[in-house]
């Protein structure tokens, strides 16, 4: 049984930690978010980085989908180069586009524009979390960074990237350079986590948006060392951890071995192979196809119905898509899947 009032004991937590639930939770990555015309109406006129930075908008934004859906957890609304922002990095998020810079990361010299993260440099992020946990209640609130290499190629490539061409160009190049700047996105990505919990986050999800980019060789050598020291960085925190890339599923057993409670499955792999290339060992996420959500019902209703079938070889499920809700995604639809992941998984 669980303590409905702790969001600690709630069903994504309990379920994160292979303990029994009296359901399957779900949440939507992307779920609080342009899919929402009432965050579009309350985002209108605000650009994306001073939304994340003004406590009053992200708590609203973060509660949307949770009074809307009725899902089982929160994800804390923000992005994953605020920190960066937070440090001074010139950083901007364009629409449509996502996050710039114009002076990428080139030499050893820029190491000296990354500086460390303190807790003073994101007090808006603890006011930010904290009011969203008090309004929350027995919702769980979870907290999320971005991977180091992830991180790393947004400074390097100045923006999203096709194909990596810089980054691995450095990576190879100058594994010193290399390995020096991840060990400092390192202690970013694990600050921001922290700050997070601290202010009462229930579990946390580290995004490695494009190491499925990589070869498993590469993932291991460059990638996979600061990944391990991030989520080993939030060890004794006591929330559980969740590890999510995209296009990641020839390096599912690595991610799993980085230090993770929970390891996120995207939609290009079948959730019951997932579980059985990380061993059967974690409890996973996933993996409702984002695309599907524009399908007909009778779509929709089977492939959650596979995917919940298939989650039950796992120590745990949380159900999810396999990616972020799509913008033009009808909200009416996220809610009814999570009608029917309750309904189905009920115990």
């Amino acid at each position: 049984m669980t303590n409905s009032a702790d969001p600690s004991d709630s069903p994504l937590v309990r379920a994160a930690r292979g303990e029994s639930v009296p359901h399957t939770p779900v949440w939507f990555m992307r779920q609080a978010g342009r899919s929402l015309p009432e965050y579009r109406e309350l985002r209108r006129g605000t650009d994306m980085l001073q939304a994340c930075r003004t406590p009053d908008l992200v708590t609203e934004i973060t509660l949307q989908p949770v009074r809307r859906h009725r899902v089982d957890a929160a994800i804390f609304f923000s992005d994953i180069v605020v920190p960066l922002e937070a440090t001074g990095i010139e950083i901007d998020i364009e629409p449509g586009v996502g996050p710039v810079l114009d002076d990428p990361f080139e030499s050893r010299a820029d190491l000296d524009r990354i500086p460390e993260l303190t807790p003073e440099m994101i007090p808006d992020i603890t006011e930010s979390v904290r009011r969203t946990v008090l309004e929350l209640g027995a919702t769980p609130l979870i907290g999320f960074a971005g991977a180091p290499f992830t991180l790393a190629s947004y400074l390097i490539e100045g923006g999203p990237s096709k194909n990596h061409e810089l980054t691995k160009s450095l990576m190879h190049g100058d594994p010193q350079l290399w390995n020096d700047l991840c060990e400092r996105l390192t202690q970013i990505s694990a600050a921001f986590l922290k700050v997070q919990v601290a202010a009462g986050a229930s579990a946390v999800q580290l995004f490695d948006s494009w190491a499925g980019f990589l070869s498993r060789a590469d993932y291991r050598e460059y990638v996979l060392p600061h990944s391990r020291a991030t989520l080993a960085a939030l060890a004794d925190s006591g929330v559980p951890r969740i590890h999510f890339g995209v296009g990641t599923g020839e390096l599912l057993a690595d991610m799993a071995g980085a230090g993770t409670e929970v390891i996120g499955v995207d939609y290009r792999v079948n959730l019951a192979d997932a579980i059985e290339r990380v061993g059967g060992t974690h409890p996973v996420q996933g993996n409702l196809d984002p695309a599907l959500l524009f399908a007909p019902w009778e779509v929709i209703e089977r492939e959650v119905r596979r995917i919940l079938a298939e989650g039950r070889s796992a120590p745990g499920h949380i159900f999810n898509l396999g990616h972020g809700v799509l913008p033009d995604t009808d909200p009416v639809v996220l809610t009814r899947v999570v009608e029917l992941v309750h309904e189905v998984s009920a115990r």
